[in-house]
């Protein structure tokens, strides 16, 4: 501003000491002035004219552990090569030998997305990064990057604890596991999840990138720049060390790296006090699932088997049970759990069972009377569940007893059901689970269900494909949202069948002594649940179940990583699914649900209360808002070993994501190196011979820029 006055005022002195400027010095200061307006206003619009940005894409990211690092990065200021379409393993002759213009970014087929292939790929420098294209439809010989032995080392299964079970020595659970997720690539790799934009990225390939008669493409070239660069690295003990150095001393901490953590969803048929201890000569039986996924992608976990079947028909069985009208007289408790952070090592399962023997959770160990875990179930082979036991713990006498009651009663529930329970084998040891944390820290009878004898039926477990389509669900064409909603497919009444199935046999587990056949999961809200848990979140019925300032989390497609901030969209959906299921309504104004202790006789240390949106009005834009009471809690899924700082324990889990400054994707023409060299060696020119001219027309400005006399004047 200083210097905008200062320069005015001189252009005023000169004017009243040579006179009135002339007209064409008017008229080139407005041209530039003009000219470097539209310059600040149409920059974006250059960029945007040069590159065109890929919106629909999932990263690669960097996980850590005690031990290593996995996943992708890219380079600081993101890593860029020339685009090569990748459609059959001959094509990668061109990328890895033959072609004259690398690094390569690679448009990989999703079908050949595989560990052979990826590990070439790694092997070479010629290779900048990868964008991959979703394979449609999914693999037929199935795809799975996780581990064949998922949880290898976390589980109950070690050298002191059935040593010939451990490391899958007996049972290969996940045979088409390739690991890939597990594997360190130093070059960016995302998902194409938009197939216009992969159609976008072929047509810029055909247009400038491909061979021509055996020479290489001339130049503009097609090229990609993706930019994913990971500030963690090396190990989790690494980046925390760091992270907590920086706390410590930093006014400004700069984290490289989170803990993956988030909260478990619990609840009980009869209520307890939840900031007390249940009495210890009290007993409850747990029914546990995981509501977590993973794939290689960040954030692309719909887990439609893996998570979502097992969840769903949990919810379903809860809702069944709270129909009872005798519940309340039963011996026996039943704690509904759904474990955060599973797929990581047993993030939410090992942390229960940490606050138990530490006396920070409601119920100790002592009081768990049997422990039944669901598990992977929509894909049944003839109806059939299989019933998984742990053959270790069932050489001790009196778990014997209680596991065999235990078998005995599920068989039994099943009889007339469309569905048919078998043993697995007294030496056939557990699959992975959560029952495994606990049976680490006492011999518990328990038992896990599962639509799977030995290996997993699931051939695209932790995987992008484990979709609705994985688990066989159909709509009719040309349903509307609402429709879809409601419609209830064969899938859903298959799983209402197994939570029918697993209500009776945990009422008569609880000592219920009346006739099962009127306890019955609803087809009807296990089929609205696979829609919103699996296709679309943002629908009328989670719209209506949920607080009003949470409406945010209603995303369009579900995904179920748990991440690392928290809760994230599954852990409020799943808390206040099973709040809706088996709460009640209860008669408080907005002001006493929200503040229930100013309330007399509203139990707060026994219920939860919640001010939920409810359904449209009929008549009207607006919504009836109501007040729902629920045994429903939270607790926190975070490994133990993060509270104990040990950062490098092989007790807990110790995963960790990486932090980044930038996610993103484009694509550009990029000029040959040559005419590149040519156009700096030319602008570089042209600003010397600016400077130049700019020095030599000031130093003459008097003369150049002179206000001529008027002839006709005489000075005397």
């Amino acid at each position: 501003a200083g210097r905008a006055r200062g320069s005015r005022g001189m252009e005023a002195a000169a004017g009243s000491c040579r006179g009135p400027l002339p007209a064409w010095w008017g008229l080139l200061r407005g041209l530039l002035l003009a000219v470097l307006a539209a310059g600040s206003c149409q920059g974006n619009s250059v960029e945007r004219k040069i590159y065109i940005p890929l919106n629909k894409t999932a990263p690669c990211v960097r996980l850590l552990n005690a031990t290593h690092q996995i996943g992708c990065q890219s380079s600081i200021s993101g890593d860029t090569g020339v685009i090569h379409v990748v459609e059959k393993e001959e094509d990668l002759n061109w990328v890895l030998a033959d072609g004259p213009h690398p690094p390569y970014m690679i448009l990989l087929d999703g079908n050949l997305f595989n560990r052979r292939v990826m590990l070439q790929l790694k092997g070479t420098s010629r290779v900048s990064g990868l964008a991959v294209a979703i394979a449609k439809p999914s693999p037929p010989q199935g795809f799975s990057p996780g581990l064949k032995c998922p949880n290898d080392g976390f589980g109950v299964y070690s050298k002191d604890y059935g040593p010939q079970f451990a490391h899958c020595n007996k049972t290969v659970w996940n045979p088409v596991g390739s690991g890939l997720s597990y594997e360190d690539f130093d070059f960016p790799i995302f998902l194409l999840e938009d197939a216009n934009e992969t159609q976008v990225i072929k047509q810029c390939y055909q247009d400038h990138n491909v061979p021509r008669d055996g020479s290489g493409p001339e130049y503009p070239l097609c090229a990609m720049q993706l930019f994913s660069h990971m500030h963690a690295v090396t190990s989790t003990v690494t980046c925390m060390r760091r992270s907590s150095l920086q706390s410590t001393f930093s006014i400004n901490p700069e984290i490289v790296c989170d803990p993956l953590l988030d909260y478990n969803v619990w609840s009980t048929l009869q209520p307890i006090n939840s900031s007390g201890k249940v009495d210890p000569e009290k007993e409850v039986i747990i029914v546990a699932t995981r509501i977590d996924s993973h794939s290689f992608f960040w954030n692309i976990a719909p887990g439609a088997e893996s998570a979502v079947s097992s969840f769903v028909t949990h919810l379903a069985a809860a809702e069944a049970l709270h129909k009872v009208p005798d519940v309340h007289l039963l011996q026996r408790n039943i704690m509904f759990t759904f474990f955060q952070g599973e797929t990581f090592d047993y993030i939410g399962s090992s942390r229960m069972v940490y606050d138990m023997e530490k006396d920070k959770f409601p119920l100790r160990l002592d009081n768990i009377h049997s422990f039944v875990e669901l598990n992977q179930v929509a894909l049944r082979n003839d109806s059939i569940l299989w019933m998984h036991t742990d053959p270790v713990s069932r050489m001790n006498e009196s778990v014997e007893v209680q596991v065999r009651n235990l078998l005995d009663i599920l068989s039994n529930s099943s009889v007339g059901a469309n569905v048919t329970l078998q043993e697995a084998g007294y030496s056939q040891p557990l699959p992975p689970s959560s029952f495994q944390r606990f049976l680490r820290a006492r011999h518990i009878p328990g038992v896990v269900l599962t639509d799977h004898r030995t290996a997993f039926q699931n051939r695209y477990y932790q995987s992008m494909y484990d979709t609705p389509e994985n688990i066989r669900m159909q709509y009719p064409e040309g349903l509307s949202p609402e429709e879809t909603l409601e419609y209830v497919t064969d899938t859903a009444k298959s799983l209402a069948e197994v939570a029918t199935v697993v209500a009776r046999a945990l009422y008569r587990l609880a000592g219920g002594a009346n006739n099962t056949s009127a306890i019955q999961a609803d087809p009807k809200t296990v089929s609205r649940m696979l829609y919103g848990f699996l296709i679309k979140m943002n629908n009328s019925w989670f719209q209506s179940i949920i607080k009003p300032d949470i409406k945010g989390i209603l995303g369009d497609v579900p995904q179920h990583y748990v991440a690392v901030s928290s809760p994230v969209n599954t852990t409020y959906l799943v808390q206040y699914v099973l709040a809706n299921l088996t709460g009640t309504v209860v008669n408080l104004t907005k002001e006493e649900c929200l503040n229930p202790e100013k309330t007399p006789s509203t139990e707060k240390e026994m219920y939860d209360y919640a001010w939920v949106q409810g359904s449209l009005d009929p008549n009207s834009t607006s919504r009836v808002p109501y007040c729902v009471r629920s045994t429903v809690r939270l607790s926190k899924a975070l490994s133990p070993a993060f509270e104990l700082r040990q950062w490098g324990s092989t007790e807990y889990s110790t995963w960790t994501e990486s932090r980044w400054k930038e996610i993103r994707a484009r694509i550009f023409l990029v000029a040959s190196k040559e005419l590149e060299i040519i156009t700096l060696v030319v602008g570089i020119a042209i600003l010397i011979f600016s400077l130049l001219a700019t020095y030599f027309i000031n130093a003459k400005a008097d003369v150049l820029f002179s206000i001529p006399r008027d002839p006709g004047a005489v000075a005397y």
